[in-house]
């Protein structure tokens, strides 16, 4: 990997239910959307996958290859299956299966120092022990979310409370979407500690950066930036994290601008229906130059 910065993605690949596909599923998950979203966007990035027998063949992961992501696949006997319905309203998110832990052992030992990490658990697969599986010079980021579902097989997901663990002690930015937090916003002054971050996505209402600094909730907000016909919402949280690691890698730069790309890059990905259309550079450049000229500036 050399000297350049690089995003390390842990997590397990989901199985999503598809009837329109031979296999009757297509890969997916926060390690997986994540990772391409980076590598498209220009970052060097690793992807540690945790899969299951089906999953492990998948041909997705050649899609990852293909745009530099060095993956490693770690074995486990089960792996989260879901079956995500579009709705008028919005993703209704049914479990099929749950997902076994993803030891840290798993992990490579020249992988362990990485500058930016992204933990994405999608089904609680990342245990308290990853919290001090990196260096502490380590950027560490959350997909909250992943911890905060409640699987019962054939059941809706539904939300856990928001707690305070070992992992969301350890990251230094932690990403939810608005129907995760739910009526516990009061709760986030007490659960994050100072210099914390937590960015919460809101679909069309766009997204919200709260940051702890001496005790107060300061944040930024940053529109929703549509970029046509929301076709399938699903991966949209995990392209915007990307978007907003990849931005703050490539150019060091931490203000609003990080947050306005994270927002365009998951106005694209609804765009598109799977994993094969996450969004790249050419993408954004392109959705951001029409979003000047339509507002002359």
């Amino acid at each position: 990997m050399g000297e350049r910065p690089t995003l390390l993605v842990v997590g397990a690949a989901t199985r999503d239910i598809d009837p329109t596909d031979p296999r009757g599923w297509r890969l997916g998950g926060t390690v997986a959307y994540a990772s391409l979203a980076a590598a498209r966007l220009g970052v060097r990035v690793r992807a540690l996958i945790g899969v299951d027998p089906e999953a492990a063949g998948a041909t997705e992961f050649n899609l990852l290859r293909g745009d530099g992501v060095d993956v490693r696949l770690a074995p486990l006997e089960r792996g989260p299956v879901f079956d995500n319905q579009q709705t008028p309203s919005g993703r209704v998110q049914i479990a099929h299966q749950a997902s076994d832990r993803l030891p840290v052992t798993a992990l490579p030992d020249a992988w362990r120092w990485n500058d930016t990490v992204l933990l994405g658990p999608v089904a609680s697969e990342l245990g308290p022990e990853w919290a001090a599986a990196f260096g502490r010079n380590a950027f560490l980021a959350l997909a909250w979310q992943g911890l905060l579902r409640d699987l019962t097989p054939g059941q809706r997901v539904s939300q856990l409370p928001l707690t305070r663990s070992a992992l969301v002690e350890r990251a230094d930015v932690l990403l939810v979407s608005a129907e995760d937090v739910g009526d516990n916003d009061a709760l986030i002054g007490e659960i994050l500690a100072d210099g914390q971050r937590l960015i919460v996505t809101n679909g069309i209402h766009g997204a919200v950066e709260l940051r702890v600094t001496d005790g107060l909730v300061k944040g930024r907000y940053a529109p929703a930036l549509p970029s046509g016909d929301v076709v399938a919402e699903t991966g949209a949280g995990d392209v915007f994290m990307a978007g907003w690691l990849a931005t703050r890698i490539l150019t060091g730069a931490d203000d609003q601008r990080v947050l306005l790309v994270a927002s365009a890059m998951a106005g694209l990905s609804v765009g598109r229906r799977n994993l094969g259309g996450t969004p790249g550079r050419r993408d954004l450049c392109e959705a951001l130059l029409k979003r000047r000229d339509r507002e002359g500036g």
